[in-house]
């Protein structure tokens, strides 16, 4: 079973860094070592953060960009606005392999969706996943549409034979309406994958130490990923 964790998302900014921290987290906290890693991180100036440093302090573990792009666009439209390359997917694939010398698991977050692509030859994140044999964990919002949504990643995924460890709801919101509520219970009853996390909106302002003892409570990574359970 592949030691790699691809945390994609329904969309972009659906809490996909927050969970990767979550994961990480939960996972060091069973006595797993990971590493977190970001093959391509757009909308990043030279002084700005961007998602790993997040994780990085958040969660108390190693993690790093592939490369890094000012625009706020898809990786392949954002390396054409600076005339610059993208490496190969196979090329990410020897990144996220040599990152396993160093830990138990590597958590490998998406730009965007599932089907974004990440190289110039058109191969996305599910290219990716596929490379690595990896276990792969959907990022979804509680809101309206999430439905839809859901069903067409987990029927992309199950297209593609690849392995999904389960549901994270990336934002849960502390007084939630009837639409969140009847959302996850669907997501929970109705979609023939596990929820293994529901994260509470806003944690990712918390302080680091607050964070990492939290997180095993919202993510049941330890037990659940492990199972790497598939699509049936």
């Amino acid at each position: 079973m592949s030691p790699v964790i691809v945390v994609t998302g329904t969309d972009t900014e659906v809490g996909k860094t927050v969970a990767t921290a979550a994961i990480a987290a939960a996972l060091e906290a069973a006595g797993r070592t990971v590493v977190a890693y970001k093959p391509v991180q757009t909308g990043v100036g030279r002084d700005d953060e961007g998602d790993m440093p997040f994780v990085r302090r958040a969660a108390g573990v190693p993690a790093t960009d592939g490369v890094r792009l000012r625009e706020p666009m898809a990786p392949v439209q954002a390396a054409a606005a600076e005339d610059r390359t993208l490496p190969s997917v196979g090329d990410q694939a020897l990144a996220v392999r040599r990152l396993l010398t160093s830990a138990d698991d590597v958590l490998v977050e998406g730009a965007g969706g599932l089907l974004v692509e990440l190289d110039g030859a058109g191969a996305t994140m599910a290219d990716l996943a596929a490379h690595l044999d990896a276990t792969v964990v959907v990022v979804v919002r509680a809101g309206l549409g999430t439905l839809n949504h859901t069903m067409l990643t987990l029927e992309a995924l199950k297209a593609r034979s690849l392995t999904v460890g389960g549901l994270i709801v990336g934002a849960y919101p502390a007084d939630p309406g009837p639409i969140e509520a009847a959302n996850v219970t669907h997501l929970r009853n109705r979609v023939g994958v596990p929820v293994i996390g529901v994260i509470p909106s806003g944690v990712g302002a918390m302080a680091s130490e607050e964070f990492r003892e939290a997180a095993p409570a919202w993510i049941a990574a330890s037990d659940t990923l492990v199972a790497r359970r598939p699509v049936r």
